[in-house]
């Protein structure tokens, strides 16, 4: 386990110096069925990088968009950059070419270093785009002033001496921008600080070494994958894989095999899929076992024995499962309990580097977070007098620097004097409450503050809360409850493909009676996904309160998603008319 007495100071240039000090040989970074870089070389890369960047007249703190999948170039461009003093500005791939142009426009970016894939959707913006434009595969020169005329790609660099470069803990390391759920893209300044304090303390959960083997698909530019996935591996001398594809079910399950992983970092989507999509089906295939599964002892050992196959799955090494990125639903939780999955669950935003609280794979408790993340200040404010729930408000080194060029954005963030906490706390705008369990504060969230519901009598409506009831129902693969003027509405996506399997079985006896019987298929589909919303309002009719039963039930062909699979709940606020796919400015 490494800790800020082996790198001296808070820096990525001491992470990366102390880690090819201790494993310069080991592989730190590969693509699936790729040829790992070692430590050392990935420090000669990253050098390289850096001259390319110093070459082409970048200076002091330029600022360097980092626009790519996950992969080892991108590794190499973020050392690049930031050991050299600049700033990275790491870009999620999923961005549009709309708020790709914004964010160039506000952040002032010097350069750009961009997967060619993602640089072929900017055709309509090149005025728009940096003077320098560097291809990640082979950081060839797609972009450069006239004065670099003859110059093609980062060997004609070599030469280049670097000047030294002081980097201190309090410099700016990223800027990274969020479109969030929220609707409102903001940069997030952190500084080298905050990131490698938490890449340290989040050994905390899991303490990575140098044997392990980690399996990445999630994107760089979300802070989540980047802390824990990218800094506390390389920290410690673990290897990296990255997927090098969408992570597909598809194109998972061959990886799980090939790499055999022992830490994999995932959002709840991708478990709850399994857990529905497998498990559950698997369990209740017919009435008899439908009766044992209901069997609250039978359960735990038909999970256990779900679980040891999910492993095999995953590639037999497992260790740590990290789950991150929004809340898991309990019922999915109480299944990887039950199997012994080694499974963790954190708890953080973008502002916060992320991780602020966290369980590890021994202590989960189903439902709730765990512990605030030992030198993490967090209180709740203003806690309701008969439920104790209130806004989880946080302070540590992990807490940004502030919103890049909106201060008084930023000054909004931050609890003042007047606050019942006291002033200087970071405001998570999520809902939670302390429970005494094992002998300290456990945290347990009920959703966003601003997603919270004031029923016709007062009452708080946790949204969350219903969604995850929503959520057992066979049919929903996912839900949003929000209100329009009669009051709740749900909004569900239909499991479409299981749904036509059942009709297709149920029709194919008498399929020689239909004259196209792909047609009668998709009639009786469209007729059943219709019928089901009625079912599903009083399935979650009758496992809520009073307050929190669902006037109406609304089919969404497909929701819009967030890089951490959160469902974008600003494209879907009924009361205000604001319809999906049209962001309120």
């Amino acid at each position: 386990m490494e800790t800020i007495k082996d790198l001296g100071k808070y820096t990525f240039p001491a992470l990366l110096n102390n880690s090819v000090r201790k494993f310069c040989e080991r592989p730190a970074l590969s693509v699936v069925k790729g040829t790992p870089i070692t430590y050392g070389q990935l420090l000669t890369k990253s050098k390289s990088v850096s001259k390319m960047l110093v070459g082409l007249g970048l200076t002091g703190h330029a600022k360097i968009a980092l626009w790519a999948t996950g992969r080892p170039e991108w590794g190499e461009s973020y050392f690049g950059i930031v050991n050299q003093g600049f700033i990275a500005v790491p870009l999620l791939p999923d961005f549009s070419e709309t708020e790709i142009e914004s964010i160039m426009g506000h952040c002032g970016v010097d350069a750009l270093i961009v997967q060619e894939s993602l640089y072929n959707h900017l055709k309509n913006i090149q005025d728009k785009l940096p003077p320098i434009i560097i291809k990640l595969e082979d950081f060839s020169i797609i972009r450069a002033p006239e004065e670099f005329a003859g110059k093609t790609g980062i060997a004609d660099f070599e030469t280049v001496t670097l000047p030294v470069v002081q980097v201190e803990e309090e410099d700016t390391a990223s800027i990274i921008y969020t479109s969030g759920t929220t609707g409102r893209s903001k940069g997030v300044e952190l500084s080298h600080k905050s990131l490698v304090w938490s890449a340290i303390s989040g050994q905390e959960i899991y303490r990575v070494h140098k044997l392990d083997h980690c399996l990445s698909f999630l994107p760089l530019s979300h802070v989540y994958e980047f802390s824990i996935g990218f800094s506390m591996q390389l920290l410690n001398g673990a290897h990296v894989t990255y997927l090098g594809k969408p992570p597909t079910v598809s194109a998972l399950i061959p990886a799980f095999s090939i790499v055999r992983p022992s830490i994999i970092l995932s959002v709840p989507l991708i478990v709850e899929k399994i857990y529905k999509a497998k498990v559950v089906p698997e369990l209740t295939k017919n009435d008899f076992m439908k009766k044992m599964y209901g069997i609250r002892p039978v359960q735990k050992i038909l999970h256990r024995i779900a679980g040891k196959k999910i492993m095999k799955t995953f590639g037999g090494n497992l260790i740590f499962f990290g789950i991150g990125g929004s809340k898991v639903d309990p019922n999915v939780e109480q299944f990887m309990k039950d199997a012994k999955f080694p499974y963790a669950i954190g708890y953080g935003l973008t502002e916060t580097a992320p991780l602020i609280g966290a369980s590890g794979v021994p202590e989960t408790i189903p439902g709730t977070i765990g512990h605030p993340i030992a030198g993490v200040d967090m209180k709740i404010a203003n806690p309701d007098p008969e439920t104790g729930v209130g806004e989880i408000v946080v302070k540590g080194p992990n807490v940004m620097k502030g919103y890049y060029k909106d201060p008084e954005l930023t000054a909004a963030a931050f609890t003042t004097e007047e606050d019942s906490c006291g002033p200087g706390y970071f405001k998570t705008g999520d809902l939670g409450l302390f429970e005494k369990r094992r002998g300290r504060d456990w945290l347990s969230l009920k959703g966003r503050s601003k997603n919270m519901i004031l029923g016709p009598s007062g009452e708080n409506i946790y949204p969350e809360d219903i969604e995850f009831v929503l959520n057992q129902h066979p049919a929903v693969s996912e839900s949003l409850v929000v209100e329009d003027d009669a009051g709740l509405v749900a909004l569900v996506k239909v499991d479409e493909e299981k749904l036509e399997k059942e009709v297709r079985a149920d029709l194919e006896a008498k399929k020689s009676t239909y004259a196209d019987f792909a047609a009668a298929v998709k009639e009786e589909v469209a007729y059943r996904s219709q019928a089901l919303m009625s079912e599903i309002q009083f399935f979650v009719n009758s496992k809520v309160n009073r307050t929190s039963k669902i006037g109406k039930v609304t089919k969404v062909d497909e929701f819009e998603k967030t890089a951490s699979q959160k469902i974008k709940r600003y494209l879907y606020d009924l009361k205000n008319k604001v319809v999906p796919g049209k962001k309120d400015e």
